[in-house]
């Protein structure tokens, strides 16, 4: 009897086993290739975005997903607003708030810094090594308070988030460099705490009195002008990105992503929308998915999209004392 019962049990779990695999080998062809179009959307601009685009490339031609990631870019000026906004925090002490938001498809924060002169960028202390997690660079510079910055490149594949990509300042130094003098879109401020976004190369950097710097695209809203037409054909994804109001205010802005029972995730003109929202004249995108992240007081408030916890990067914008 004893000996039924185990081979029983065998028996379901090599049922079971062979069910999950099964069905995880099944799932990236009914998510590409069946007839869920709305859910293959929603996949694509995501995973297209993450650090394995390749997963899509494998399932899909390219022209099919760049019709996917541009599907709504002729739709018209339409987008989608914050439709509720709930405060957090609201520290008049540090000059800091920070506020819950909704759309219809994602979840965030957004952090509110009245003096722009204590934003800075933290650099991973191990450049061309490995990055750090934003709660690290946060707590390396003696801050409160910061959000992941510009993007990386990986040469080796490691995907550890050691070097940052095309031109990082600190203190109004040029840390890190590795477009030499060609031009990049710097995301930044200048020695007045205005924030400075724009194409520039290395050796203008100085005349624009450039203090702290990083480079990521694209522009959302410049000079009060919106930028983004359509859904902006980047997918939806967790998004990070800072923006300035005309009294100075910095807006720090995180939406999560790819959690379907929480939140799905923006696009652009999504985050545009939100900078938009709080009267922001000038507002960029920063590095997004995995990325995303906004860390206060030593904690992470967001919900990371990353099983695996903070990824390392290699530059965070954060709030000094």
């Amino acid at each position: 009897m004893k000996i039924k019962s185990i081979f029983r049990i065998k028996t379901i779990l090599s049922f079971l086993s062979y069910n999950l695999i099964l069905a995880a080998l099944l799932a990236p062809f009914i998510l590409f290739w069946g007839p869920f179009q709305s859910l293959k959307d929603v996949a694509v601009g995501s995973v297209y975005e993450s650090r394995h685009p390749q997963v899509v490339q494998a399932f899909l031609s390219q022209s099919e997903i760049d019709r996917i990631m541009n599907l709504n870019a002729t739709q018209g000026q339409g987008g989608s607003q914050v439709i509720a906004r709930t405060k957090v925090v609201a520290d008049e002490s540090s000059g800091i708030t920070i506020e819950d938001i909704q759309g219809p498809s994602f979840k965030g924060k957004v952090m509110l810094v009245k003096d722009p002169k204590r934003v800075k960028v933290a650099v991973t202390k191990e450049i061309g090594v490995t990055g750090e997690r934003v709660s690290d660079l946060v707590k390396d510079m003696g801050a409160f308070a910061g959000i992941n910055a510009g993007g990386f490149y990986d040469p080796n594949g490691k995907g550890n988030g050691a070097f940052p990509d095309g031109l990082t300042v600190h203190d109004g130094k040029l840390v890190h460099n590795n477009v030499n003098d060609q031009t990049v879109n710097i995301v930044g401020f200048d020695d007045q705490g205005k924030l400075i976004i724009g194409n520039m190369k290395a050796s203008q950097l100085e005349e624009k009195h450039i203090r702290e710097a990083v480079s990521f695209t694209p522009n959302l809203i410049v000079d009060g002008k919106l930028m983004i037409s359509g859904d902006g054909g980047w997918g939806i994804a967790p998004r990070t990105g800072i923006g300035q109001t005309a009294d100075g205010t910095v807006i720090f802005v995180v939406i999560d992503g790819r959690q379907p029972t929480w939140s799905i995730g923006a696009n652009l003109r999504d985050l545009m929308n939100v900078f938009d929202d709080y009267h922001a004249v000038n507002a960029v995108n920063l590095d997004g998915g995995s990325s995303s992240e906004l860390v206060y007081n030593g904690k992470v408030v967001n919900k990371l999209w990353d099983i695996f916890g903070e990824r390392y990067i290699p530059t965070a914008f954060v709030v000094t004392p």
